[in-house]
């Protein structure tokens, strides 16, 4: 009798372990437990922790409530403005129902994934290059309500939707890259122009000053020579006066004499009768002495002569000296008497 009751008892335990083993579920932290008893759907959502079902009866799905990120394939599509183009995003999503994420829709993953393909095909034929170059912002707007409206029927909440690249055809990235290039090249030509516009009027500024006072002038000049002299070069360069050279150019050409013999007055209208003649009224006015008289090319000479040591010896004073001496015969004066 003991023995029988041994023997039921161990049974009894054993079938006791085998339930428990059976019908002990452990759901995790970021889980919901969702349990259908016989295919319905049971009122309460199982929590986290250790909970449990009726073996052979209930059938526990568990379900995650964490946030999922899933990637969008590439799309490939027209915009508005007739460019091809090829997009593609990233979507974050979360379950906030577990119950309505089993019951509403087979998959929730999937249908998310091909509703977030249609949406961003849809963006694409509704928006222009420009914008998915530079307006990303309002169309990651746009494409999230797209999304979440049914999804919020699923139990599925829309956290987030990137566009994360925009692919264009070679062609399209050539045209943009020359459209760039000629841009840059029309602010530069801008920047130039103002740059020689501010240059012009303070150019004008400093030669009005320096019309005032024209020894500035020969300053800026001097400047510029020990300028130049001061890099150590081989070959010294001295700016020359342009109007010298006109003068000693002037002076070597020979003087046309003028003819001597100029053309006679005309003579006076005869008198009419019963008017009195006036010859004095009628005389031509003279012309001045010194355009009469011819210059000789001698008083030519003589002044370039003058006016060519003068800068000289203003120059050798400002200068250090240099090795090369200046060719005593450059200043024209034998070329003045021949």
């Amino acid at each position: 009798m003991v023995e029988e009751l041994v023997t039921a008892g161990v049974a009894l335990v054993s079938v006791g372990a085998v339930y428990a083993m059976a019908a002990a579920r452990v759901v995790k932290q970021y889980e919901r437990g969702v349990v259908l008893r016989l295919g319905k759907l049971r009122s309460g959502v199982r929590g986290p922790g250790f909970t449990m079902i009726v073996p052979f009866v209930d059938r526990l799905q568990k379900v995650n409530m964490q946030i999922v990120t899933m990637p969008v394939p590439g799309q490939d599509g027209i915009t508005r403005d007739n460019v091809t183009v090829r997009v593609d995003a990233v979507i974050y999503f979360k379950v906030v129902s577990a119950a309505d994420a089993v019951i509403q829709v087979e998959d929730y993953r999937f249908a998310v994934s091909q509703m977030a393909q249609t949406s961003l095909r849809s963006i694409i034929g509704k928006s222009e290059l420009d914008d998915l170059l530079s307006n990303r912002e309002k169309l990651n707007q746009g494409l999230e309500l797209m999304i979440d409206s049914p999804a919020v029927e699923w139990g599925v909440s829309i956290d987030r939707v990137e566009i994360k690249d925009v692919s264009l055809p070679e062609t399209m990235k050539r045209s943009m890259a020359r459209q760039a290039e000629a841009d840059r090249e029309r602010r530069a030509r801008v920047i130039n122009a103002d740059a020689e516009l501010q240059a012009s009027k303070k150019l004008a500024e400093a030669a009005g000053v320096m019309s005032e006072q024209p020894a500035a002038l020969q300053l800026r000049l001097l400047q510029t020579v020990v300028a130049v002299a001061a890099e150590k070069n081989s070959t010294l360069v001295l700016p020359f006066p342009v109007e010298l050279l006109r003068f000693l150019e002037r002076a070597q050409q020979p003087v046309q004499q003028q003819p001597a013999q100029q053309a006679a007055p005309p003579a006076p209208p005869a008198p009419q009768v019963g008017q009195p003649s006036d010859r004095t009224a009628q005389t031509q006015p003279s012309l001045p002495e010194a355009q009469q008289r011819p210059i000789q090319p001698q008083e030519l000479s003589a002044q370039a002569q003058q006016l060519l040591a003068q800068w000289q010896q203003s120059v050798q004073e400002q200068l250090p000296p240099v090795e090369t001496p200046l060719d005593p015969d450059f200043g024209g004066s034998k070329s003045g008497q021949d």
